[in-house]
């Protein structure tokens, strides 16, 4: 095996357990509807940080997921002024039902931000959090916040 293919299929095997943790945690089986939702949440949460701060969240993503999370991205256009917790949800809920119509976007958006909080570092989860309106804190768990 080449050290080329050994690293993508350890790039592979880490997303994938992302992917596994918050599909288990939605109890959903399809893993391309979990890979979406996870995308929605992610470019919705990217798209609501400074640059500066989205690039440092995506720094601690693994390699696959860090390309889902860049992918489309217009910094010059970031970051947008959702302040409330609708006006995120809004962000989630329209590429999120494109793929998966049933998905209830504030489920998926708790589920992504327990993931995230199990995975990033717990200084930069409270980068993240210190930069959002209050409003969008109750949706990450309570263990992100301490």
């Amino acid at each position: 095996m080449t050290q080329a293919s050994q690293i993508w299929d350890k790039a592979v095997q880490k997303a994938g357990v992302w992917v596994k943790e918050l599909a288990d945690d939605l109890s959903w089986r399809d893993m391309s509807h979990t890979l979406h939702a996870l995308r929605s949440v992610l470019h919705a949460l990217r798209d609501r940080l400074p640059v500066d701060e989205a690039a440092q969240l995506a720094a601690q993503l693994p390699l696959l997921i860090k390309g889902v999370y860049y992918d489309g991205w217009d910094p010059s256009r970031t970051p947008v002024s959702a302040r409330s917790k609708e006006e995120f949800l809004a962000l989630v809920t329209q590429p999120l039902q494109r793929v998966t119509p049933d998905a209830e976007p504030e489920r998926v958006t708790r589920a992504v931000f327990r993931l995230l909080a199990s995975h990033v570092s717990r200084g930069e989860i409270l980068d993240v959090r210190g930069i959002l309106p209050q409003e969008l804190l109750d949706l990450w768990p309570e263990h992100a916040a301490v």
